[in-house]
């Protein structure tokens, strides 16, 4: 921390970048960091190529996230947040790996300690616990924008304090970022409580779609590049669908198979494809996603693949067997 914490103290132009498809950890450490290193003096840029959820919008400073990536040449400095590689960040990985110096903060147990330096820590409840550690170690006054991010943070990653990954860290931090006046109702009302009719018919299709494997431990999910054009909704507004087939009784693993833009070949029979997998605990989905190039926790992690889509839901329907040897935790 303190190497890190000296290079950014004298860097001047600094790239902030989170992985594809964010979820609160990913933007609310972004917009924490973001935040803190302007305070140092830094002139930053903040980077993530897909649109950010609805329910993350109201979060300040959002709108100054860009979706393109120009002149990376122009960055002394890039900090990579939330990302188990530098792939996670998208089709412009290679270039913020490009940059000079490269940090990697993060919490996921697959990370492959890519940059010049790790700030990993894989017992960290989200990444905004590394963020809050490094801006108090930094000894940087922690506003109401920066608390806000980093609650929201904690509270999306940690599913409200209900998955295993939920500290002690977890409540201390959040309850210091209240003192530092975080409304937790009206974060909790952005996050959890708005829907838009489009995703409420999504959701509707989405749960249409679910099967169950003939031993009952997994279900899958499907959203297609259709269901989004017949409800009006974007990719972002698939955010939390798979909990709603993690919860079926008896199973011990989601899939969520999500359709990504612009991925039929010349035929349109493979297709590119995300799949998060969601587990009750009994099940190291990491382990799983890493065997196809992805990464995550232990809890929830997914991976992306090219495919058509029975194809892809055979091989998925092949991991359920072994859900009680070879995918079960030590």
């Amino acid at each position: 921390m303190e190497n890190i914490i000296q290079h950014l103290k004298s860097s001047s132009r600094v790239l902030l970048a989170s992985h594809v498809n964010p979820d609160g950890d990913a933007i609310g450490s972004l917009l924490a960091m973001g935040t803190a290193l302007e305070k140092l003096g830094c002139e930053i840029d903040l980077y993530n190529e897909s649109s950010i959820p609805a329910v993350y919008r109201f979060l300040p400073s959002v709108d100054r996230i860009e979706k393109q990536l120009c002149d990376p040449e122009r960055f002394d400095t890039a900090v990579v947040l939330d990302c188990g590689d530098l792939s996670r960040v998208g089709v412009e990985a290679k270039r913020v790996g490009a940059i000079p110096m490269v940090i990697n903060i993060d919490h996921h147990t697959t990370n492959t300690r890519f940059g010049q330096h790790q700030l990993v820590d894989v017992n960290a409840c989200a990444t905004c616990e590394i963020i809050y550690r490094l801006v108090q170690a930094m000894g940087l006054d922690v506003d109401v924008v920066m608390a806000t991010a980093i609650y929201t943070g904690i509270l999306s990653d940690t599913g409200s304090f209900r998955f295993s990954n939920t500290n002690q860290s977890a409540f201390a931090i959040c309850e210091a970022m209240v003192a530092r006046g975080v409304d937790p109702s009206a974060v909790a009302r952005h996050v959890y409580g708005t829907y838009s009719l489009g995703r409420i018919k999504l959701l509707n299709l989405a749960l249409d779609s679910i099967e169950i494997s003939n031993n009952g431990y997994l279900s899958i999910m499907t959203v297609t590049r259709e269901m989004f054009a017949e409800t009006g909704t974007q990719s972002e507004d698939a955010d939390g669908l798979i909990n709603y087939a993690r919860r079926i009784q008896d199973v011990k693993v989601a899939a969520l198979i999500h359709e990504l833009e612009n991925g039929a070949d010349s035929q349109g029979n493979r297709k590119r494809f995300h799949v998060s997998l969601r587990s009750d605990g009994s099940v190291d989905v990491a382990r799983i996603a890493s065997g196809f190039g992805g990464g995550g926790h232990a809890g929830a992690a997914g991976f992306s693949m090219e495919s058509s889509l029975p194809e892809l839901k055979r091989i998925i329907y092949g991991l359920s067997d072994g859900f009680g040897e070879r995918c079960q935790l030590n």
